[in-house]
């Protein structure tokens, strides 16, 4: 499945949304609480990715499985993930062990 279309939610200090642009993918960028609603508007029923930098907001991994059978799911993040997402999570990466070029070119290849 090729990625051209992502959503990022959180604060990205790291660079994925950068990383992944300079691949050619069109990121969508959510910051703050996060809604159903606000992912829909992202468009993450047409997306391919789901990055999550913001573990604060893992229910948000849910609803995007929820919402789409085809999406990979991806936590780029110095905490840990909760025990509950982790069956739904397609990969999980500290962005001290990873950088994010390396990472988008591993979500794209």
């Amino acid at each position: 499945m090729a990625v051209t279309n992502a959503v990022v939610a959180g604060a990205d200090d790291n660079g994925i949304t950068d990383a992944l642009e300079a691949e050619g993918v069109e990121v969508a960028r959510l910051e703050g609480v996060i809604s159903r609603p606000q992912l829909e508007e992202a468009g993450i029923v047409e997306a391919q990715l789901y990055v999550l930098t913001d573990v604060s907001q893992a229910t948000t991994i849910p609803i995007v499985c929820d919402l789409s059978d085809d999406i990979r799911t991806v936590v780029y993040s110095r905490e840990s993930s909760p025990e509950f997402v982790k069956a739904q999570l397609d990969f999980a990466v500290d962005p001290k062990l990873l950088d994010p070029a390396l990472v988008a070119e591993e979500l794209l290849g």
